[in-house]
């Protein structure tokens, strides 16, 4: 059973949206940099011997991976992979990528693994090695127009949207086909910056992302449509690590097995998208109804 969420009123920031160097779009061009943590940085319980893990995140995409006013890395993804090393006996150190640099990070052997937000996908595993599932992470439309009922993909036909490059999003829209327009962006940044600047009728992400962003922003009308179940493989978010690299992959899937048993990682997505996260709990108005 999908659910329709409904946001009144939601409008991301001037700050956001208005002006093209703003410090957003500024992070979000920045590749391959390590993240300085400067001020209230995590601290790990581990030894100093404990080795240190290169993880590759974008830290432009809350609630799973951003950067605070100090720079340091926080969110979902970010708890999650330290909470693994903690478990499993190794640190992490973060290194900020653009998302398809996400990938050939990985492979190239620059970062031991990347973490940011990653749906399952069949070529995903078939060229890199994924873990288990650890969040429920499925896709979602995100519109502004109150004159458009859209409750599905396939009312999108006819109609602008956008995804994200390389993005699972990007295939299902592209499988659907119909529309009148398929563009794709490089960051989330510009992902909603042409849905409020009215360049497209839609966008195509990943409903927490959403979500965040909706309870964050409460300026705009907006309507957000969640189109994966739980059975969906693709709605299932993995850590992407190198192919054949067992020793790695089987130490973080033993993490995640722990950390499920112990709740850890309710507790971290209560922390980011509060207790209930099937519905927006936002100050902002809000109206839920169910979708067959």
């Amino acid at each position: 059973m999908m659910q329709l969420y409904r946001v009144l009123p939601m409008v991301l920031s001037v700050g956001l949206f208005g002006c093209g160097n703003s410090s957003t779009q500024e992070n979000a061009n920045a590749t391959s940099t390590p993240a300085t943590e400067n001020k209230d940085s995590f601290v790990s319980k581990l030894p100093a011997t404990a080795p240190t893990l290169k993880v590759a995140t974008t830290g432009t995409t809350p609630p799973f991976s951003f950067q605070d006013d100090y720079g340091n890395m926080q969110g979902i993804d970010v708890d999650s992979i330290r909470a693994i090393g903690e478990e499993q006996g190794f640190k992490v150190e973060f290194y900020k990528e653009t998302w398809q640099n996400l990938f050939d990070s990985v492979e190239s052997g620059s970062r031991d693994l990347a973490i940011a937000g990653i749906s399952y996908k069949d070529d995903r595993a078939e060229k890199y090695g994924l873990s288990t599932p650890y969040f429920f992470n499925p896709a979602a439309i995100m519109y502004v127009k109150d004159d458009l009922n859209i409750n599905s993909l396939e009312d999108l036909q006819g109609k602008n949207i956008s995804a994200m490059e390389g993005s699972k999003q990007e295939d299902q829209a592209e499988l659907m086909g119909s529309y009148n327009s398929l563009t794709t962006k490089t960051t989330p940044f510009l992902l909603y910056e042409d849905l409020v600047q009215g360049k497209v009728d839609a966008i195509l992400h990943d409903l927490p992302i959403l979500q965040y962003t909706a309870k964050n922003h409460p300026e705009y009308n907006v309507t957000i449509v969640p189109y994966e179940g739980e059975d969906n493989p693709s709605a299932q978010q993995v850590i992407l690590m190198a192919k054949g690299n067992n020793t790695l992959i089987n130490q973080v899937n033993e993490g995640i097995t722990k950390l499920k048993a112990k709740g850890t990682f309710e507790e971290i997505e209560k922390r980011w998208l509060g207790e209930n996260t099937s519905v927006d709990t936002s100050a902002a108005d809000t109206n839920t109804k169910q979708l067959n």
